[in-house]
Parts: C-alpha cells; structure tokens; sequence
C-alpha cells in the first residue's frame, strides 16, 4: 500500500471514530481508569518520539515518565495534572516506563509501574501519594518478586487489592516459570496451554506481595485451557479485572491479532472463561484498555493511533460508553463503527 493510500484509509477512520482523543497536545496511552472523590482519573503511559528503531522486542516505546489525567465527569474537558513520576526519582529503573495503574486504601494512592532495570530486566515499582494526581514518591527498590509488565490493581469488595501483570515477547513473560526467570524460557509450542497472566494479592502496606505471583489460567467454554496456537483468543498483555454483578471479569490483549478479549470467573484467582471479543483492532499495532463505572454507567478507555498517523508508539488515550445484556456479556466494540 502506498503512503498516499495509507494516508487515505487513515482519514477514512478517522472520520468514522466513535471517540475522539482525551488530549492531543501530548501522545498518551495504556489508559488505567479509576473513579477517586468523584472524579475520573486517568493513568497512561506518556508516549515520545525516543529515536529507537521499531522492533518486536518494543524498545521504541522509551517512555520517560507517567502524566495523569483528570475529569469532572465523562464528556468533561480532561485536564493535564503534569508529571507525577519521572524516571530518573526511580533509582533501580533505567528505561521504558511502560503502562501503570493506581490502587488507593487508607487516603493513600498506589502507584504501580513496569520499568527495565540496568541488566534489562522488567519489575514492578511503587509510588506513593497523598493525592491521586500526585506526585508520586517511589520506593526505592521493586517489588520484590515481581516481574515482566502491565500491572493492574483490583481492590475486591473485602478491601483485598490484587495486582494481576504479564505480558509475553517484548514483557518478557514466557522467560519465567514458577517465578524464576531463565532466558532459555520460551512461549509454549503448539498444543501446549498458552501463558497466562500472574496475580498476586497485595499485602496491607500494599507495596509488597502477600503471596507469591501464581498463573491465571484463561479456558474455553468446556473448561480446557486455550492454547499456544490461538492467537485469536490466548493472552498478550495487559490485563484489566473488574466486578460485575458478582463475577470477575478479565479482559486482555491478543497482541499480534489486535483484539481486546474477556473471560470471566467466580473468584480473583480464576479459572476463568473465555467469553468474546470486547475491542475489534485499532490503528497501530498495540491495544491496551481499561474499564471503569461512573455513577451508574460503565466505559472503556483504549488508545489508537490515529492522531499521529499511524506512528504505532505515539498514541492517544479515548473513551467510550460500553453495555451489559441480560446474560451480563458485553457486546463487542469497533473503535470505528463498522
């Protein structure tokens, strides 16, 4: 396809969005969403133009530190809140601060976030704050245990915070097994069970881990695990679990086939299953999201590329109204009303 017809189509989806972006004086993405005090805050990664050649290890997303976004409401204008954690206050993370989310208990936000170490490695941090915008104060060291990318906190109705995380290739997922890393770990070939993300509950001082990480295993409709193979359906990256009406729901990216799916289950730790498609793909290659009620409705947060021409690692965070039926599934979303 030719850079014109490229550009075309682009403008084609554009004009057909179903939301526009939150800002655009800033590229944003991986959006965490949570309600804090009545108002909607927004958690992205804060994506720049690093000059890192594009390859599947993801080292052109060279994210230097975390913005946050607030609204009133939905619809409302988003506000800017500024940097509420740079790398360099982060003394054990060298690079790539890549997608974060916030828990809050006792007054106190939680701020959780991959970064790579000076050997390379990924681990989880915490930040701490007083205010949900922040600014964040890190600890000095990771969570001890954790590793590979895309923390997301669930805080049950108990008051127990989960942090679930993983992503494989570039997150570096399918190199652990049983917590320990080994570079000659690969993905699991065809036929075997495909990787799962990890989930581990936080302990009350909510920066260390009460429980070593355990798998979450994702399964189809007559209880036997995806596979490897299925790249339609098995788990990328980016988890996100949510309550409703007393189930868990996880929803997770595909990675190479572009598809936020969801499962469900009747407990934090699975197992749970798979039930559809929530987000048909996006322009650029990543798709990351999060789910969030306000008052009384529920919304998605995602991101696209479209405002920066298809550039795969300079997105823009977006929101849209999603639904429940009866059965309580959630129909599937395009970004582009097709």
């Amino acid at each position: 396809m030719t850079d014109q017809a490229i550009s075309q189509d682009l403008d084609v989806l554009a004009a057909r969005a179903i939301s526009q972006p939150l800002v655009t004086h800033i590229y944003t993405a991986d959006p965490s969403a949570h309600v804090f005090d009545g108002r909607l805050y927004i958690y992205p990664s804060h994506d720049i133009e690093a000059g890192i050649p594009f390859n599947d290890l993801g080292d052109h997303f060279g994210m230097r530190d975390y913005r946050v976004l607030c609204m009133d409401s939905p619809g409302a204008e988003a506000i800017d809140c500024g940097v509420a954690l740079h790398i360099d206050e982060v003394p054990w993370a060298q690079r790539q601060m890549w997608a974060p989310d916030v828990a809050q208990r006792d007054g106190r936000y939680y701020l959780y976030f991959p970064a790579k170490r000076a050997d390379g490695l990924f681990q989880i941090g915490v930040a701490v704050s007083d205010q949900p915008a922040g600014p964040f104060v890190p600890e000095p060291e990771p969570i001890t245990g954790s590793y590979s990318i895309d923390p997301a906190a669930f805080v049950d109705d108990d008051g127990s915070c989960y942090l679930y995380f993983g992503g494989i290739w570039g997150g570096q997922l399918q190199s652990y097994r049983d917590n320990a890393y080994d570079p000659a770990n690969a993905e699991p070939v065809e036929g075997q069970p495909a990787l799962g993300p990890r989930v581990a509950r936080m302990d009350p001082g909510m920066k260390q881990f009460a429980e070593p990480p355990r798998e979450v295993l994702i399964v189809d409709g007559d209880g036997r695990p995806l596979l490897s193979e299925d790249h339609g359906r098995r788990y990328f990256e980016g988890p996100w679990v949510h309550k409703y009406q007393g189930r868990y729901y996880l929803s997770y990216s595909t990675g190479d086939t572009h598809l936020i799916c969801y499962a469900t289950a009747d407990n934090p730790y699975g197992p749970f299953v798979y039930q559809g498609v929530l987000l048909t793909p996006v322009v650029g290659w990543t798709t990351h999201h999060s789910i969030c009620r306000f008052q009384d409705r529920w919304y998605l947060f995602y991101h696209d590329a479209i405002l920066s021409g298809g550039v795969t690692h300079l997105r823009s965070v977006k929101m849209t109204e999603l639904h429940y039926d009866e059965q309580g599934r959630m129909p599937t979303i395009d970004p582009y009303g097709r």
